[in-house]
């Protein structure tokens, strides 16, 4: 360590922000959690194509498929993939919204995001309830 870094105090460095001290925003959380259920959205179209190859197969096939879709991993994919489609959605009308320049404060910003996830949430129980029952 040369003597130059040596003298060097905490004060006299430059901050920049850290996982361990940046304190995350509501939209930020939100920016990622778009991406995220992006390329949930990408695994679901994956499992689409997999089940439409196996409808192609046969019947046996098919219902092989099906018995995967059944388990516990697969309805949470399930449900999880559904979650995600509907973020997804209810997110990018919020983008549309915001390229008319409208609900810009940050206060807007934070109620829209909250109303999405609420949205995301309510619409993935409906939809689940109405096809299980």
């Amino acid at each position: 360590m040369s003597k130059k870094q040596a003298k060097t105090t905490p004060q006299e460095r430059p901050l920049s922000p850290h996982l361990q001290v940046y304190k995350p925003q509501m939209t930020s959380m939100l920016s990622i959690l778009h991406r995220m259920t992006g390329m949930l959205l990408v695994l679901g179209l994956v499992i689409y194509t997999a089940w439409l190859a196996c409808a192609a197969l046969g019947l046996y096939v098919y219902m092989d498929f099906l018995g995967l879709l059944e388990t516990k991993l697969g309805m949470i994919a399930m449900v999880g993939i559904s979650f995600a489609g509907f973020y997804h959605f209810f997110n990018g009308c919020r983008h549309l919204v915001w390229d008319t320049g409208k609900l810009f404060e940050i206060g807007c910003a934070t109620k829209a995001g909250y109303m999405v996830l609420v949205l995301a949430i309510i619409t993935t129980g409906g939809f689940w309830y109405l096809l299980l029952n």
